[in-house]
């Protein structure tokens, strides 16, 4: 698994709308991928995600900060990065990856805070969240 998985973040690591076509190369026909704002399954919705990714943001990247692979179980931390009307952003997350025994990926969840991460740097909504992040810490 350790070739899947290294195969499958070279190509996050340099994904462009020229290759986002080559979800099939590193997912399972039927495997399911889910985010704070997706939870979709197969290739054509996974790779749709991607697609819209480019359509919606200016130069988006992710850099794999950390990996652990374990049997057919993978946890990666990752920074993606991304322009939005003009400004740059940048989020911190993490993926839990499970592989088939062919070596795709079967289920992909990332996990990062869409509040702090990008709702309370948005230019009107952000106040608001960070609004709510102060009147709820302890």
């Amino acid at each position: 698994m350790k070739s899947a998985l290294d195969k499958l973040l070279e190509w996050y690591e340099n994904l462009t709308p020229q290759n986002v076509g080559r979800v099939s190369e590193f997912y399972a026909a039927n495997a399911r991928f889910r985010d704070p704002f997706n939870n979709v399954w197969g290739i054509p919705a996974i790779q749709r995600i991607f697609e819209h990714m480019f359509e919606s943001t200016v130069g988006p990247r992710f850099v794999i900060r950390q990996r652990m692979l374990e049997d057919d179980q993978a946890f990666v931390t990752w920074t993606f990065e991304f322009e939005l009307l003009g400004k740059h952003y940048t989020v911190e997350g993490a993926s839990h990856i499970t592989f088939d025994q062919h070596g795709l990926v079967s289920t992909h969840r990332d996990y990062w805070d869409a509040a702090e991460e990008l709702f309370q740097k948005l230019p009107v909504v952000g106040g608001f969240f960070k609004l709510l992040r102060r009147r709820f810490s302890a």
